[in-house]
């Protein structure tokens, strides 16, 4: 199944300077080594077939001659190829020395890009030898390269996109080396006129610090132009008689550095292919969302004609996403361990300076917590009290309140009592079983039947408890609720549902867990066992509302069991909010990410009660108290998803019914 994958790598093979018959034969030898990878686009370093370092030799009219004859040599041997590559070559335009990048695809020579930007400072020295690419003119001439033999005439300029007809975003344009170290690198304006991909033939030369700052480059440029960066860098070969060369090759996506080679990986034995997948939906719905791009599109096409580039069809073959990338099945949470104690140090943060706001600013003396035992309300508890310490108030201003009913076992009523003990609230435990009762008996409602009235019946009540007790003691009552609750509406409207401050709105369960997993590793470094140990007991508890009775004193009412694992939906919801894909990506990402867990029949049955709970339950998000946002998926109304109550959802459905018909199918 298509997935928009497309794999790409960045080449450095190994170097001869001034020797383009050998380096002719190590770029054919890499391409066919990509090739059979499953690459279907790879770039090599600046100036590849001549070298970078030839110096005053690429005035000569004999290395001059070899270029051609490389790149000709090049195309007759990699006719059978399929992928688009780019190749670094001085090349001769208008009695003027070019630094160029060829395209070449099937035999043939696509195009030739010149460099923009021209360094002449430091150890650069290429104004010696290089003109600068032509300006880009409000209306640019057709300009073309004569390359001689049966390479012929081709396409010459900045102005060049190479497109595949059959997918939209499957665009690539090319600049070199300097040009991306400029204040306006020339890959602004080719994102702006449709590129996705960016390919960057380079022969940057390493120095101390030179490297991380590279990494700075491409990752910024990635982000900020919403696309793929793919930088090729010079490596073993090149001269070095004034520099050295390291072979450092970046693919970067939307930011994110998705593969990069070890400085001085190649070595004398063969140069470096460095791979990776780029997933080209994720970069064409970025600048949907993102609309300020569109609007820098159209500025820049109302100032010049420049965005309106001569475009060449190219084929870029795509793949499967259970074909080679590697997918995060726990996208709200950072793999990396000191990464990861970083993210809950700062949500908790983020929590507790939203909440110190809207406390301040209603000059509420006491904030009112549901303590229930379980991980949401702990959280809402340990974000109330850092709200607290940054007030300079004590934590006994905030009122924990458990209210055990039918299905309250001891073991959570016992981790409520001493949550709110070790952190130093004040602390109220009010049975609600006699209240719930009488209002069964006003409703005319027997409560042997334990059907969703038995079960809300007890929520509402202890919302109401709740914002009685902020109603006595002047506070406000703070929401447990979290993101990922939200999203399946697994909360009782106008229950557990309301608060006056939802401290947990935007933070998924997965991620709730291991905040409450750090709070726990904290306290134990700070030498408060006695918190530490409750949090590890109430991590260790299974998730579940209580609202029907405990079997043989324990949890009987399981919510993952009932709607569930939380790392599938708050993967879906993950990639439904965060970059707007439809039920077949997430299905494909999904079965890439949790191959191993969950079989394709249980992806899909869970897939589709998140479209069908998140469909139907639009209603409850859509009158969500404030609470801040922490993270990039929210569901607040006012803020990051609006969205009508009465949607269909066939469309959704439509496709998971294709999914389960495809896999049904499927030979065994």
């Amino acid at each position: 199944m298509n997935s928009g994958f497309l794999r790409a790598a960045c080449a450095s093979p190994r170097v001869s300077v001034a020797d383009c018959a050998a380096n002719a034969q190590a770029i054919i030898d890499a391409v066919w080594e990509a090739e059979r990878s499953g690459v279907s686009l790879v770039v090599f370093p600046e100036l590849a077939v001549s070298g970078y370092t030839c110096g005053d030799l690429f005035l000569q009219q004999t290395l001059q001659s070899g270029v051609l004859g490389a790149i000709e040599r090049i195309a007759e041997k990699t006719v059978q190829a399929q992928a688009l590559f780019f190749v670094g070559a001085p090349l001769v335009y208008n009695g003027a020395l070019y630094n160029c990048a060829a395209a070449v695809q099937r035999g043939r020579v696509l195009a030739v890009v010149p460099k923009t930007f021209i360094p002449e400072y430091g150890e650069f020295y290429e104004k010696r030898w290089f003109a600068a690419a032509p300006a880009v003119r409000e209306v640019m001439c057709d300009m073309r390269i004569a390359l001689g033999g049966r390479l012929g005439e081709v396409p010459f300029g900045t102005d060049i996109l190479f497109r595949d007809p059959q997918c939209a975003q499957a665009a690539v344009a090319a600049e070199i080396c300097e040009d991306l170290w400029t204040p306006v690198p020339p890959s602004s304006r080719h994102a702006l006129c449709g590129a996705c991909i960016v390919a960057n033939l380079s022969a940057s030369n390493e120095i101390i610090g030179k490297a991380e700052y590279r990494r700075l480059l491409v990752r910024s440029q990635s982000a900020r132009l919403a696309a793929a960066y793919l930088y090729a860098d010079a490596g073993y070969g090149e001269s070095t008689t004034d520099m050295v060369f390291a072979g450092h090759n970046i693919i970067a996506e939307n930011g994110t550095i998705l593969a990069e080679s070890e400085l001085f990986s190649g070595g004398e034995a063969g140069g470096v292919l460095t791979c990776a997948e780029l997933d080209l939906d994720r970069l064409a719905q970025e600048r949907l969302r993102t609309t300020s791009f569109a609007q820098s599109a159209e500025r820049l096409a109302g100032e010049t004609d420049s965005c309106r580039p001569r475009t060449i069809d190219v084929s870029l073959q795509q793949i499967s996403a259970l074909e080679l990338r590697s997918v995060d099945p726990y996208p709200f949470v950072p793999s990396d361990k000191r990464e990861r104690s970083s993210r809950c140090n700062e949500v908790l943060m983020l929590q507790a300076q939203g909440l110190v706001k809207r406390i301040a600013h209603t000059n509420a003396p006491a904030a009112v917590v549901g303590l229930s035992g379980g991980l949401d309300s702990t959280l809402a508890l340990l974000a109330a009290v850092q709200a607290f310490r940054l007030l300079g108030r004590d934590a006994s201003g905030i009122i924990a309140v458990t209210m055990p009913c039918f299905g309250t076992t001891e073991r959570t009523l016992k981790n409520a009592r001493q949550l709110a003990q070790a952190v130093g609230a004040s602390f109220r435990e009010i049975p609600i079983a006699a209240a719930v009762r009488q209002h069964f008996s006003d409703i005319g409602h027997n409560e042997a039947v334990r059907d969703v009235t038995y079960e809300n019946a007890q929520a509402r009540e202890r919302t109401q408890v709740l914002m009685d007790i902020a109603n006595q003691a002047g506070g406000i009552v703070i929401g447990t609720g979290d993101l990922s609750e939200l999203a399946l509406g697994w909360a009782t409207y106008n229950g557990d549902h309301m608060s006056m401050y939802g401290i947990n709105a935007s933070v998924p369960k997965t991620l709730v867990r291991h905040i409450t997993a750090a709070a726990a590793a904290d306290a134990e470094a700070a030498g408060n066992a006695r918190l530490a140990a409750v949090l590890r007991d109430i991590l260790d508890t299974p998730v579940s509302p209580e609202l029907l009775p405990a079997e043989n004193g324990t949890i009987s009412q399981k919510t993952e069991e009932l709607v569930g694992p939380y790392a599938l939906h708050d993967f879906f919801l993950y990639y439904m909010l965060r970059w707007g894909f439809g039920p077949k990506k997430i299905y494909a990402l999904a079965r890439r990410a949790f191959g191993a867990e969950y079989d394709a029949h249980t992806v899909l049955h869970w897939l589709s009660v998140f479209c069908r709970r998140f469909f139907a339950q639009q209603f409850k998000r859509s009158c969500l108290p404030d609470g801040a946002k922490v993270g990039t998926v929210s569901l607040s109304p006012r803020g990051d998803w609006r969205m009508p109550s009465d949607a269909s959802q066939a469309l959704w459905q439509a496709e998971i019914a294709g999914l389960k018909n495809a896999l049904q199918d499927a030979p065994v």
